[in-house]
């Protein structure tokens, strides 16, 4: 029984994908005779699962995992966890008043593109004591196109630079580090963490940097290891509580709302710690 469990229903003749524990249990009971296990035509539901729980066996759900598929993937996510170590080092360092300032700014950057913008097509009901516990709102809405957030996250103050475009192109990304430019002092090196976005290694872009020698120094994260760039943290955080049910009456205002979030985040910034694996002796 576990055997055929293993196989997709798919690959025994079934349209699904993914065992259901009614098609496998029909399944079982078409087939059990033929395999010479008649005792378990009379089996109940509740046993067949027992049976699949014993043999540590979930047909009915999928976990997902990220394949490796860049070869140098080690080496870059090392690269990644030396800059976390740096920022940390230069973090005791500014508590302990041997450092005054860093001679390196780090930024973790990265774009969240496709932000629907979404209005409702009724007025929403709020709350009301002993009628409405929760906000009503009209099931319909109205798409009023998307806006790509391109973002900067200072790792020594927790302060965000952002962007609000339609698109997230060369122009954008040329457009961010032109506002990192001119946010930090003149001397101080700026450190981009990001990923491998065809926008952070256009010519527009290698023309920008040639224009500022000295200025930018970029990490890139492994392929398909955008997990590794701690601005992908406050990215979760932003969906689960700003984005969360979001409805404006225009993309501006989607748009303005989102710079208004932002400002609320850096009038009383929080640092992010990256701590996963950094007790690597590696990287000490």
């Amino acid at each position: 029984m576990l055997p055929c469990a293993c196989q997709k229903p798919k690959d025994l003749g079934y349209c699904y994908e993914l065992w259901t524990y009614a098609l496998w249990q029909s399944h079982v009971r078409k087939h059990c005779l033929a395999a010479n296990h008649p005792s378990v035509l009379e089996r109940s539901r509740s046993k067949l699962h027992r049976i699949l729980t014993q043999g540590e066996v979930r047909p009915h759900k999928i976990r997902y995992y990220v394949e490796r598929r860049d070869p140098e993937l080690e080496r870059k996510r090392m690269e990644v966890l030396h800059v976390y170590k740096d920022v940390e080092i230069v973090h005791a360092g500014l508590l302990e008043g041997t450092l005054k300032e860093p001679s390196t700014v780090t930024i973790s950057y990265d774009e969240k593109p496709g932000i629907q913008a979404l209005a409702t097509t009724a007025p929403d009901r709020p709350p009301a004591p002993n009628r409405y516990p929760s906000p009503w709102r009209d099931g319909e809405y109205k798409r009023l196109g998307t806006v790509s957030l391109l973002a900067g996250l200072d790792l020594h103050t927790g302060r965000v630079t952002e962007i609000v475009s339609d698109r997230h192109a060369s122009a954008d990304f040329i457009a961010l580090l032109g506002r990192l430019d001119a946010e930090y002092p003149a001397q101080a090196k700026i450190g981009v963490l990001l990923d491998n976005h065809s926008a952070h290694i256009s010519k527009e872009t290698q023309g920008y940097l040639g224009l500022h020698p000295q200025r930018f120094e970029f990490v890139f994260t492994p392929r398909h290891g955008s997990w590794l760039n701690i601005v992908e943290t406050m990215f979760s955080k932003m969906t689960r509580t700003m984005l969360r049910g979001i409805r404006v009456a225009s993309k501006q205002e989607l748009i303005d709302r989102i710079h208004l979030y932002f400002m609320e985040i850096n009038a009383d910034p929080v640092i992010f710690r990256w701590k996963y694996k950094m007790d690597d002796p590696a990287i000490g």
